[in-house]
């Protein structure tokens, strides 16, 4: 394994999972998230199917909140934008079909930081992106 980065990125799908992965030093010495996770994680409570999910979900949302400071989609992120989309155009891939994943790469580049991810397959296609996978605690 190469060295730990000094500072990364991470997906939802990471910050989903963070409490299951088995091993924590995976992880960049210093995690952020975009405020982008932030959103798609506030979506869960409203989406729910059951009470305890709802809590669950909210929960969640709360702790990402508490333990990380969200780097916001600014300008510099919406410039980076038009290359992410045009790459995954590029790639065959269609952007708004990956709309959380394509401006959380954004806010990645624009901010020069790698993303760390359970689903690396979620960011294919994106050139100049650094992207780095996390075992996912489910598939061995």
């Amino acid at each position: 394994m190469s060295e730990v980065q000094a500072r990364g990125l991470l997906d939802t799908s990471t910050v989903i999972l963070l409490g299951r992965l088995e091993d924590p030093n995976v992880l960049p010495a210093e995690c952020a998230v975009t405020a982008v996770t932030i959103a798609e994680l506030s979506v869960g409570p409203h989406v729910a199917r059951t009470q305890r999910e709802r809590a669950a979900r909210q929960a969640h949302l709360q702790q990402a909140e508490s333990d990380f400071e969200a780097i916001p989609f600014d300008s510099a992120a919406a410039r980076a934008f038009g290359r992410v989309a045009a790459s995954l155009r590029q790639s065959g891939r269609k952007p708004a079909a990956r709309a959380y994943d394509a401006l959380i790469a954004a806010t990645a580049l624009a901010n020069d930081l790698p993303v760390y991810t359970c689903n690396a397959d979620d960011f294919s296609g994106i050139e100049e992106l650094t992207v780095v996978e996390i075992p996912h605690p489910d598939r061995h």
